[in-house]
């Protein structure tokens, strides 16, 4: 991960994993926080702080932070899954993942299978029985044609066969070009304790990649403001993604808001995005326009299925990439399972986005270096071409899971004990004191 971007410090790497997987997830989890922490050390370096080359990262806490790193204190979070999400079998002996945690998402699943929420919600079983009457591809394909999300389940082999697989395999990890000079005009103030104090960043980003990515960077003390539209919710996420960023809503389809937003766009640093493929340009918002609103930005970007292609503009979320990429079905047999075994957890979404925050570090050295801009590139489906060619067996015997000791943040929900940092640069760590539990409570300005 840490070829060609100039990564040759060291680390620190104390304690053990505990994630357990027929894939080296442990693995992929400390060495996407030790390639964040030594970007953090380059760019720190930069800025002559004392004591930047003293890194250190916590494995335990690396396995913690993909997703493990909060508690409720007293209370109980919403499941994030729809009961129409899921892995059902299909007529092929195969079997298809349904994404339905988004309204539209269901929608779509239902009126390609013939089914309704009007009367009573829809059954799993129910759901299963029309499944089962589909073979996995012709049922993805309907499902996606129709607006919604589902992924059949393939083989590592078929995967890398297929056109898509094999476009994103030859992509780089992270796709880096240089773009135009900065205009020098920034609110960035660091610190050795927060070296990203007052840097300004934009975040067009949802659910779990892009989140992770802008909560690094919140954690290390940037003026993080996330923008929604109308009507989007993700309240069980939110505990996971939202610490120390305010949050807005802008209806990007209009034209005085789509105004607002350019104006705040203006003034940033750093902008990350998640839209799928075309989005952006749609809203008014290509990337020629975004560098003529804010020349020299930082831009990162993440899509699910790569940016070359034939499904560079289809919808994803981890749970399909698993199932397209083969990785649920290496579970499966490497479990000896009736069914397909996903990932102790959605570790393509939470690498994904460390690696985003490594490539926004990596960005602001770039600046330092020659004063320009920069546009990044990542996506999850290239995230698992890396993980399923890792060396298996490179993890320690597992640990235990850690109690989360760290510190008790009140939210509207109740308080939430977040979990240490997982990495210490100097005197720089993940802190959090908030974390915003609902979405568009604050006015859309910087602070």
């Amino acid at each position: 991960m840490r070829r060609g971007f100039g990564l040759t410090g060291s680390a620190t790497i104390e304690g053990s994993g505990f994630l357990r997987s027929a894939l080296p997830v442990s693995a992929l989890t400390t060495e996407a926080f030790t390639t964040l922490a030594l970007a953090l050390s380059s760019l720190m370096e930069r800025m002559a702080f004392p004591e930047a080359s003293d890194v250190h990262v916590d494995r335990a806490l690396c396995d913690s932070w993909f997703g493990q790193h909060v508690r409720p204190v007293g209370w109980t979070p919403p499941s994030p899954w729809d009961p129409l999400s899921g892995s059902f079998a299909t007529a092929d002996r195969s079997w298809i993942r349904t994404h339905a945690n988004a309204p539209h998402h269901r929608a779509a699943l239902l009126h390609v299978l013939g089914l309704s929420d009007s009367v009573d919600p829809v059954d799993p079983a129910a759901l299963a029985e029309r499944i089962a009457q589909w073979d996995a591809e012709r049922l993805e394909s309907a499902i996606v044609d129709a607006g919604g999300a589902s992924a059949a389940l393939r083989t590592a082999t078929e995967w890398t066969a297929s056109a898509p697989g094999h476009a994103v395999q030859h992509e780089p990890l992270i796709e880096y070009s240089p773009t135009a000079a900065w205009d020098d005009s920034t609110r960035w103030n660091p610190t050795p304790e927060r070296p990203l104090a007052g840097l300004r960043v934009l975040d067009l980003t949802r659910v779990i990649a892009g989140p992770a990515c802008t909560q690094v960077l919140a954690g290390l003390g940037a003026d993080v403001l996330r923008v929604d539209p109308p009507g989007w919710d993700e309240p069980a996420v939110l505990p996971l993604v939202m610490a120390g960023k305010r949050s807005v809503r802008l209806d990007l389809r209009d034209g005085a808001e789509r105004g607002i937003l350019l104006g705040l766009l203006a003034e940033a640093d750093v902008l990350v995005h998640g839209y799928r493929g075309g989005a952006m340009d749609g809203l008014g918002l290509s990337e020629e326009q975004r560098r003529h609103v804010r020349p020299g930005l930082v831009d990162v970007a993440e899509r699910a299925y790569g940016w070359t292609g034939p499904w560079t503009e289809r919808r994803g979320f981890d749970s399909l990439v698993q199932f397209s990429s083969g990785i649920a079905h290496l579970g499966m047999t490497s479990a000896r399972a009736a069914e397909p075994v996903s990932l102790p957890v959605q570790a393509l979404d939470w690498a994904t986005g460390y690696l985003a925050a490594t490539s926004v570090l990596l960005g602001l050295r770039e600046r330092f270096d020659d004063d320009r801009g920069s546009s990044w590139r990542l996506s999850l489906a290239r995230t698992a071409h890396t993980l399923l060619t890792m060396p298996r067996g490179t993890d320690d015997e597992p640990g235990d899971r850690p109690e989360i000791s760290g510190a008790v943040v009140p939210t509207a929900l109740g308080d939430i004990a977040v979990a240490e940092s997982p990495i210490r640069v100097g005197r720089a760590s993940l802190h959090y004191t908030s974390i915003t539990t609902s979405l568009g409570v604050d006015a859309a300005t910087w602070s």
